[in-house]
């Protein structure tokens, strides 16, 4: 059975849940297991890798490509 055909049985079988509890419990599980997962995939940066993002924000800064704290905040208020 492929992971198509898989998914679609285990569509099947949650629809005929009628026990909240065991929904949450499901529900939580994912999001446990997308957490891992995430966790899993993200790897640290190097030393060097760290001083190269240093660098290039102090150049940003001396060349004036910055914004203010009360601009981003604007920004941010726009986004909604």
């Amino acid at each position: 059975m492929n992971i198509q055909a898989r998914k679609l049985v285990l569509i099947e079988e949650f629809l005929r849940i009628s026990d909240e509890s065991i929904i949450t419990k499901l529900e939580s599980f994912i999001k446990q297991e997308k957490k891992v997962s995430h966790e899993e995939r993200l790897t640290p940066m190097s030393l060097k890798e760290f001083h190269e993002m240093i660098d290039q924000a102090k150049r940003d800064s001396n060349d004036g490509r910055v914004i203010s704290h009360q601009e981003l905040k604007k920004k941010i208020k726009s986004w909604k």
